[in-house]
């Protein structure tokens, strides 16, 4: 089961596209972050749903809110998917120890092996404030985005 609004993000390390690591807790007390979970890099689902998030990315630029993607990819696959689809934003590679992170925000699917198209938006203070699950095989809009972002007024630290 998903982590419920209100409650603190589990911190954690990952590697992007680049191969440098990014940590949660770097964003706090700084700025909110923005963390979209989905199943697999070169999809059709995942590449529509974050081309629409490239091609929306003033959505959360402008209000100061960092857009990490991840999945159970490589850093690797990571790279191509941002390359080739022109992605400006990080991309996260929670392939080892795999889906471990997914599995600490509740969405691995064990029988898949890959995680559950899921958003969480997260204040400078590190707790989920707004989030957002599909079932399996539906695509998140960004109008469940613009909502969620809505949720997420600045907290002064």
């Amino acid at each position: 089961m998903a982590l419920e609004n209100d409650t603190h993000a589990p911190d954690f390390e990952l590697p992007n596209q680049f191969g440098e690591h990014i940590r949660l807790s770097d964003f706090r007390h700084k700025k909110p972050v923005a963390l979209v979970f989905f199943p697999l890099a070169f999809s059709s689902t995942c590449t529509s749903e974050l081309c629409e998030l490239r091609d929306n990315l003033a959505l959360f630029s402008d209000k100061s809110i960092e857009l990490l993607g991840i999945s159970v990819d490589s850093k690797a696959t990571q790279r191509a998917f941002a390359e080739a689809e022109g992605y400006k934003f990080n991309l996260l590679a929670d392939f080892w120890p795999h889906g471990s992170v997914a599995k600490e925000y509740g969405v691995f699917l064990p029988e898949k092996g890959f995680a559950n198209r899921a958003s969480f938006l997260i204040d400078t203070n590190g707790i989920i404030r707004a989030s957002f699950v599909t079932a399996p095989g539906e695509a998140r809009s960004i109008a469940a985005y613009r909502a969620a972002l809505a949720e997420l007024s600045p907290v002064p630290a």
